[in-house]
């Protein structure tokens, strides 16, 4: 839906110095805030799922940081604002390109406590238990954001007491929250005191309603710890007690160890090319989109998609075919590569990709059950924002809960929701997850593992300088947003803001149905259902959030509008 005008308010953030660090000055919480949704400028942008944590980046920028400054800030701000999938208590990936020409990846995906294994979701019959591996503290893997930020830190110019202030300000004085965030909150009343040994600040029992004040006066010390304290400041000491002793009240598995030996790790990229001009720089594995979006892209490559035109039915069955064979791949051979030997090079190399390509019937729908892998002899609640600056710094990263909510478990007196990352594991292979993926033994539980994901944070180069920096949420339709987006722009010649609003489909082999949004044009729908496809109609796919940068130095800024998301620069 779109956005009422009645939330098009403004409000002034007053700014002081305070020794060295410039923090929101906040005596009474931020009551109204102003939705942008297409920006454009020259000196820098930034553009997320809220307001105040865009707003909060772009203060970082305007105070002569650079694009990871405004990462961090606006990073910290959404663990605040956007409980539903903003988090220190979750993890995800960074995707940069910096103004010296250097490509930088950083997984600080969530870990498998030490004390998890293979089977622990089967029953004495080896069957998945429903919700085990969803909810509740069993749900949860060894948080990763923390060490994440601290890990991209070196790259930032702010000290780090100024980029966290805006969250911990937001966090004890309070903001008042929209109305869909209202909605969210309501909608998981019974899981947040269903799944947690004491009762947090997310509960309210009279309701919540659009306006109303959140205030997180735990997670505002959580977050001073970690303002004083550093990486330490989470993974050791108070906060850490907090989490191990929640763990012990509702029988999870992380403990003292698994937080002090939690590192985020710094990858090398996965940097293709397509169609000469463009270079695509994106997340390796335990990024599954590392290798999908290659996949489709360079399966597309030579078959003259853009003569095609947008969301005909011959593009969208087309896309929909690769999308169909890459996520067959998926399933088969994708998992945390410093446990499983993934076929990287074969997987994304054009024979391996030509003979997949030999499935693709140009005048019926695949049959899932008939396509399989390809032959090789050798997660929906999640948020995403971009950065950059007018030094030529891209930054794009990627965070989750997993779930909205996560495991909708709070660790009690820390203030923070955990994740229920361990459902992106295969409980057991051949059985999908809570998005219906199917994975198998590349993605088994094991002890200390990074599970699969679908975050595919992305930066896009047109003859070697920044182009296009972005991202979405959406669990696995992450990937084939991803995607879709990068065509509408590089193929059919669309605005970042068609690319961006216009509607999406999606097709990851199982369940063999070809998902598309309410508004996606009915005769294409009819056309395509001809052909074979199953087609099913859904709610709003991702919410992406895209930069452009011009040749001549434009900068234009667009946030999806599918959520309260907000793109801001100067």
């Amino acid at each position: 839906m779109h956005m009422n005008p009645k939330y098009y308010i403004f409000t002034i953030l007053l700014i002081i110095e305070s020794g060295s660090s410039t923090v929101f000055a906040q005596r009474n919480p931020v009551l109204t805030y102003h939705f942008k949704k297409h920006v454009i400028c020259r000196n820098g942008a930034v553009v997320s799922a809220h307001p105040l944590a865009s707003i909060a980046g772009l203060q970082m920028l305007k105070q002569g940081g650079n694009a990871v400054d405004a990462a961090i800030a606006t990073q910290l701000a959404l663990a605040v604002v956007y409980p539903g999938a903003g988090n220190i208590g979750g993890g995800g990936f960074m995707v940069a390109r910096l103004a010296n020409g250097s490509n930088i990846t950083i997984d600080f995906r969530e870990k498998a406590p030490a004390a998890a294994y293979r089977n622990m979701y089967l029953d004495s019959n080896q069957n998945v238990i429903p919700g085990k591996s969803e909810n509740g503290h069993l749900a949860a893997g060894v948080p990763g954001s923390v060490a994440g930020i601290f890990s991209y830190y070196k790259y930032a110019k702010l000290p780090f007491s100024k980029l966290i202030g805006p969250a911990i300000n937001l966090a004890d004085k309070g903001f008042a929250i929209t109305a869909a965030e209202a909605s969210d909150l309501n909608d998981h009343q019974e899981d947040f005191k269903k799944y947690n040994s004491r009762l947090p600040v997310f509960v309210k029992n009279s309701g919540w309603k659009a306006g109303d004040i959140l205030i997180q006066k735990d997670l505002a010390k959580t977050l001073r710890r970690i303002r004083d304290q550093g990486v330490r400041g989470f993974y050791e000491g108070e906060t850490a007690r907090l989490i191990v002793e929640e763990m012990h009240r509702g029988k999870g598995l992380i403990s003292y160890g698994d937080l002090k030996n939690y590192s985020a790790k710094e990858r090398v990229p996965m940097l293709f090319t397509f169609k000469k001009d463009y270079s695509i720089i994106t997340m390796p594995l335990p990024s599954s989109g590392g290798i999908l979006l290659p996949q489709m892209m360079r399966m597309v490559e030579d078959r003259n998609l853009n003569q095609f035109g947008f969301e005909t039915t011959e593009s969208v069955h087309l896309m929909a075919e690769v999308e169909r064979l890459a996520y067959a791949d998926r399933a088969e051979y994708l998992g945390d590569v410093d446990f499983f030997k993934v076929p990287v090079k074969t997987l994304i190399s054009y024979p391996y990709l030509k003979e997949r390509m030999k499935n693709f019937n140009k005048d019926s729908a695949g049959k899932s059950d008939i396509i399989k892998a390809g032959v090789i002899h050798e997660s929906e609640e999640t948020t995403h924002f971009d950065t950059y600056d007018k030094e030529g710094n891209c930054v794009s990263i990627t965070t989750t809960l997993n779930d909205g909510y996560g495991c909708r478990t709070v660790v009690a007196g820390a203030g923070f929701l955990l994740n229920n990352e361990m459902d992106d594991f295969s409980a057991k292979p051949g059985v999908p997850n809570m998005y219906g993926a199917i994975g198998g033994d590349a993605n088994a539980i094991a002890p200390g593992k990074r599970m699969l994901s679908s975050m595919t944070p992305a930066i896009v180069l047109y003859r070697s300088k920044p182009f296009l920096v972005l991202g979405t949420p959406g669990g696995t339709t992450i990937t084939t947003s991803v995607f879709q987006t990068l065509m509408d722009i590089m193929e059919f010649g669309m605005s970042v803001s068609e690319a961006v609003n216009k509607p999406k489909f999606h097709h990851q082999w199982l369940p063999d149905i070809l998902y598309v949004e309410k508004d996606f044009p009915k005769p294409v729908i009819e056309q395509l259902e001809k052909m074979g496809y199953q087609v099913q109609e859904r709610e709003a796919i991702g919410r992406t959030e895209v930069i452009r940068i011009s040749l001549s130095g434009v900068v234009e800024a667009v946030a999806d509008w599918r959520g309260d998301d907000d793109a801001e620069c100067y």
